[in-house]
């Protein structure tokens, strides 16, 4: 990475920013000399400049003004300011003012060096993680959730659209397609992300002690009451609670719950101490609230309080273009979790992975590709490291486009190509492979078909 950046030399004293400059181009630095401050400020103006050496004192420009003007031009240049009469007064100045380090004449040539280094090696991991976060968020979308499919794309614009705002938020979808995580993302791009995001299963609490853990106790309140505890609505004051199974509740605390929704206010149990609290609520459930309201297991009331906005996630049989990404998702993760080598998986597991019903969904998926992982001893993952279940239950074909009333021959066979490149995460030559065809053949068709 070093002999990319690009380093800048001030000095009016030529032969010293040419003896600065040869220190530096001998390890494979890029160097541009400026005999003058002015001659400095021109070429800082054309924005290509990585990191700034400037002679404190200058005849026209002093090292404070380039410094001054690197900062306003180069918000991403680190500015190293040299002088041959420091003072501490100066140097906190300078460092006050943005310089990112200060040395002095006569210059220590490996420390100058390392100090260099060090800079660029800040601007490589800076620039890296701008890079990775831009990534993840225009292929995988929000808070590394892995998704292209039009069905989830859908999904994260709703999340951008309600989490700046207080909304309640009602989540549905079956078990493993990621209601949990949907949740976290709401909270950690909304106001509130600096307070605690609570999480309570209802399903999880037994009947008798959900109201304790919601709202807490006093203590003696009931039997084994032996502290005063909060509930899960005072930890998550300014923050968000997260209801995971809302549709297990029981409906006298429905009830309270709907109440403290209404008024804000809760009452720990055995008090008569009123506390307010400020909580935005997100819910979630696999059962089918409105089902459940017409067999009166849950109230229409609360229903309609919570369901301010719905967001229901896809199964992942109904989101199959993002099984090969998740597929290459899990195993990087899971490789470095497990200080593993293995590094791609062979495009007969890819077919078999991407052609399963995958009733778990998203969690059961991931759980398959870390159990291959951890049991194979192989670069490679085959066939021969699917857990058995999946092979027995597997389709044998590529899935297919439905062919409905009214579908041409080459809308079919479009999709069938875009199934195939998905299955095998766009490798061309495995897409042929698998579709029977010549490499030039599915050039040729993917230009047809605006593929490319």
């Amino acid at each position: 990475m070093s002999s990319q950046a690009a380093i800048l030399v001030i000095d009016d004293k030529e032969e010293h920013a040419k003896a600065t400059a040869e220190v530096l181009q001998k390890v494979g630095y890029k160097c541009i000399i400026a005999t003058s401050g002015k001659e400095g400020l021109k070429i800082i103006e054309t924005g290509e400049i990585d990191i700034v050496i400037t002679d404190l004192i200058m005849h026209d420009i002093d090292g404070l003004q380039i410094l001054k003007a690197a900062k306003e031009r180069l918000t991403e240049a680190e500015v190293i300011l040299i002088t041959g009469y420091g003072t501490v007064e100066t140097a906190v100045d300078a460092m006050q003012k943005g310089a990112a380090t200060y040395l002095l004449k006569p210059i220590n040539i490996n420390h100058l060096r390392a100090e260099v280094g060090k800079l660029i090696e800040k601007q490589d991991l800076i620039r890296n993680n701008k890079e990775l976060h831009k990534q993840l968020d225009e292929k995988f979308g929000l808070g590394g959730i892995v998704c292209n499919s039009p069905k989830m794309q859908k999904v994260l614009n709703t999340v951008k659209q309600i989490s700046g705002t207080t909304a309640t938020v009602v989540i549905t979808g079956e078990s493993g397609t990621g209601k949990e995580l949907i949740a976290k993302i709401i909270h950690n791009n909304s106001p509130r992300k600096i307070n605690p995001l609570v999480i309570l299963n209802s399903a999880a609490i037994p009947e008798n002690l959900l109201e304790s853990e919601l709202f807490g106790h006093e203590k003696g309140a009931f039997t084994g009451a032996m502290y005063q505890r909060k509930g899960k609505f005072e930890y998550a004051h300014h923050g968000t609670l997260f209801l995971d199974e809302i549709g297990d509740m029981p409906l006298s605390t429905q009830v309270k719950l709907l109440r403290v929704i209404e008024d804000g206010i809760i009452t720990r149990i055995g008090s008569n101490e009123s506390i307010e609290v400020d909580v935005r609520l997100i819910a979630a459930t696999n059962q089918d609230l409105e089902k459940l309201i017409n067999e009166g297991k849950f109230r229409e009331d609360l229903y309609f309080r919570l369901n301010v906005v719905s967001i229901k996630l896809p199964l992942l049989r109904e989101r199959h273009e993002d099984i090969p990404l998740l597929i290459d998702t899990f195993l990087h993760e899971f490789s470095i979790i497990h200080n593993k080598n293995t590094s791609s998986i062979s495009t007969d597991a890819r077919k078999t992975l991407y052609n399963y019903s995958w009733p778990g969904n998203v969690r059961e998926l991931r759980n398959c590709i870390e159990s291959m992982l951890v049991v194979s001893a192989k670069d490679i993952l085959t066939t021969d490291d699917i857990p058995d279940h999946i092979l027995q239950r597997s389709d044998k074909t590529i899935i297919t486009p439905s062919l409905t009333a009214g579908i041409t021959i080459e809308e079919a066979e479009r999709e069938l190509i875009k199934n195939t490149l998905a299955t095998v995460s766009g490798n061309r030559e495995e897409a042929a492979k698998m579709l029977g065809i010549g490499e030039r053949t599915l050039y040729r068709k993917l230009d047809r078909y605006g593929l490319k």
